[in-house]
This record gives C-alpha cells, structure tokens and sequence, in this order.
C-alpha cells in the first residue's frame, strides 16, 4: 500500500465544572496521532480503537478529578491519564479555549462572546508519566477600540487609491494572540499576557496595524523571558468617519461601520 498518516480522535467537547461556587468552563477537543490504529482503516480492524464517545467520556469525568484552574494543567491532566490508560494511543494533541464566564456575584456568572484564553499541548509517552512535545498558549477573540492614539498616514498611493491618510482616528481591532516557550514544560498564564499587552495598545501612539503589533511583539518578549516565539493576527475593523462639512476641529466626531471587508496583518517574532 502506499504511505499513510492518520489521526482521530473527539472535537469540542463543553465541561462545566463547579466546586461550590467556583465555576471552570471550558471547551476540549484532542486527537490520537500514531499508525497504532491503522488497521481500522486497511483491515476494518477496530479491536484497538478507542472510540470517540470514550473519548468525551474520560474528558468529562477527568475534568470532574482535575484539582486545578488552567487550560495548561487540565490538558496535562487529561494527557496523562489517556497515554496511562492506552497504550495503543503513541502519541496525543489536546486543545482547548475557556469558556469566558464573567463573575457577577457569590454564585451567578454571565457568558459573554469576548476574549479567552487558549491552549495546545502535544504529548508522548516518556519515562514514568508523559512529556510535553510542544506547547502553545494564547489569548484569542480580542475586540479593541482605542479612541485616538492611532495613525495611518504616507502609505503607497496611485489610482486606485481613494484612503485618505489619518493622522489620528479611532483604531478598532479584532487580535489573536499566540505564543510558544523555549522550553514546553514553561508555561506563560495567559492573564498576565492579557494585561501587559493592554497596557501596551493603550499608550503606544503607532502610526498603523504593523507598527502596533510589532511594539506589543517586542514588549511582550521582554517582559516575558520564558517565550520564544510569539504571534499576532489582526483585522482592522476601524469604522469611517461622518463627514460634516460645517464641524470645527473640536467637535465631536461620529463613525460608522466600514466597508464590509476587512485588512488582516500578521507578525511573527522569534527570540
């Protein structure tokens, strides 16, 4: 036969774990890597297969045995106890993002669609326990609005160029953030990055989407030694201007939703 790769395994799998009134909620999906189930698809083999509704099952009821509070040591977690479990499994890759909950009193929370942590973890069997193959931690879905502070001026222009430079506006920006360490057993907690990488958008002036991430890039591998590489996707979602043509300088503005397509930039920054 000619050479084959394969994987399986479960996808999106929602757990809410309460412990009194604490709540952690977050959404798993792993897959199997390895040629130890081959046999299911050459041969209709499925004595080794594990299958996926186990799968879903284990997750819930390890969720349910996991002590801690990070999508990094839950992932760890589940790991551990499916490369114990099955042997058959050589090899796994977990991903999960937290559901963003928000705390609104003792034991009531609300739901709402804005950032969350992110993580991924590969695992192989090593030693006594498993080792962490790769790692990578993020903090995605970021909707940020910095009302002034932000340019776009003396950028390439000919006939089909009908932009207008702005050497102040309100920028609005939809970021992703990644990020992997040096060595995967460190882990970055995605809060902190959170937190340095508002500081940073909100008091760098940057003259556009490129000069911003690159600074947040190059502050963020500062302040955090232990990463190695980190990455930014961005798409403008800035809105236009309502042009009044008796408004003074000082008057308030207003804008509306641009032109339904957006600008994507991405960088990536390696130590």
């Amino acid at each position: 036969m000619t050479g084959a790769h394969i994987s399986y395994g479960k996808l999106e799998v929602p757990v809410h774990r309460v412990r009194g009134t604490e709540l952690f909620a977050a959404v798993v999906s792993m897959e199997v890597l390895g040629q130890g189930f081959l046999a299911a698809y050459t041969e209709g083999d499925n004595s080794r297969v594990v299958a996926t509704d186990t799968m879903k099952n284990v997750i819930l009821q390890q969720t349910l045995a996991y002590d801690g509070d990070t999508l990094d040591g839950l992932l760890e977690h589940l790991g551990a106890h499916f490369l114990g479990s099955y042997p058959e499994m050589e090899g796994l890759r977990l991903w999960a993002r937290r559901l963003p909950f928000a705390a609104v009193g003792e034991r009531l929370y609300s739901l709402h669609d804005g950032d969350h942590a992110v993580a991924e973890l590969e695992l192989a069997p090593g030693g006594e326990g498993v080792r962490v193959v790769h790692r990578r931690g993020g903090v995605a879905g970021l909707r940020l609005l910095k009302t002034t502070g932000s340019a776009f001026t003396r950028f390439a222009r000919d006939d089909a160029t009908t932009l207008p430079e702005r050497g102040d506006r309100p920028l609005f920006v939809h970021l992703d953030v990644h990020w992997r360490c040096a060595d995967p057993a460190d882990h970055v907690a995605p809060e902190a990055v959170r937190e340095a990488l508002l500081a940073v958008f909100d008091d760098f002036v940057s003259e556009s989407i490129q000069h911003l991430v690159h600074e947040l890039g190059q502050v963020l591998l500062a302040r955090f030694p232990a990463l190695a590489e980190i990455s930014f996707r961005a798409e403008n979602h800035t809105h236009d201007p309502v042009h009044r043509g008796d408004a003074d300088p000082g008057d308030p503005k207003a804008y509306t939703a641009a032109f339904p397509a957006w600008g994507l930039i991405t960088l990536t920054l390696t130590r």
